[in-house]
């Protein structure tokens, strides 16, 4: 049986290094936490009553939360369909493999969308004598709304911290340059803040510039989990950029504004 005298007194040093080990678990357990929360919630509009709709410069949209997994055919369609068309130029010969991604990414239980959409009477009073599809018309009442884009987000933990990933933000020609981009961010950065997400995170392409223009005026700054961050030789053979606003000094997104 050992004797008192003959057993060794634990170093600090250990005893630090285990306390430290514990406090790295629970936080990674908290985390984790977190984002299951935000994941658990079936509609985050629904905590925003004066978010649902958008009535500025000469457009009228109202917004509705949906998942992945339960898009129907038809706004499964159209979400591909728009992503052609406003990704493909930007993407380059990179597109028909990115639009494979994309597809996969879009359908999964985890993504979660905010679905952009004009009413049925807006649309045909702002297009007379022309009837867009999936409009019908009936003794002057008109059912059908017309979805005109989207946002696509997801709860994740990127470096540690918990965020809002936008996967996309796309909207018609017809619906940019009216402030409904910027709208959209903004609840998109409102449902990070209620999670209690320490940031929002996206991926931009540098052929995209006019996103890039749009991002940095909103306060997105690269982040240093961006290819041209990790290793400048790196980032020179990589067509992205990941951007980045935190809303918390110990969130450590690692950002160096104005580099």
């Amino acid at each position: 049986m050992a004797t008192a005298e003959n057993k060794k007194p634990r170093s600090s040093s250990g005893v630090e290094r285990k306390q430290r080990r514990k406090q790295i678990l629970e936080k990674k357990k908290a985390v984790e936490e977190l984002v299951k929360r935000a994941v658990a919630v079936k509609d985050h509009l629904a905590q925003f009553p004066a978010f649902h709709k958008y009535e500025r410069n000469g457009i009228s949209v109202y917004f509705e939360s949906a998942h992945g997994d339960q898009l129907t055919l038809p706004t499964r369609k159209y979400i591909q369909n728009l992503l052609k068309v406003n990704m493909e130029g930007p993407y380059g010969s990179e597109w028909p493999s990115e639009e494979k991604i994309k597809r996969r990414e879009m359908a999964v239980p985890e993504a979660q969308y905010i679905l952009v959409s004009q009413l049925a009477n807006d649309c045909i009073a702002q297009n007379p004598g022309k009837q867009d599809e999936g409009v019908e018309c009936t003794d002057g009442a008109c059912t059908g709304d017309r979805l005109l884009g989207f946002v696509h987000y997801r709860f994740v933990v990127e470096e540690d911290v918990p965020v809002v990933y936008v996967y996309e933000l796309q909207l018609e020609s017809t619906a940019q340059g009216k402030g409904l981009g910027k709208f959209l961010m903004q609840l998109i950065e409102l449902i990070a803040r209620k999670s209690q997400m320490g940031a929002v995170m996206l991926t931009v392409q540098k052929s995209n510039t006019e996103a890039m223009a749009f991002y940095n005026k909103l306060r997105y700054v690269i982040s240093s989990t961006s290819p041209s961050r990790v290793d400048p030789l790196i980032g020179i053979g990589k067509s992205y950029e990941i951007l980045c606003k935190t809303f918390e000094a110990e969130a450590k997104c690692k950002l160096e504004e104005g580099n």
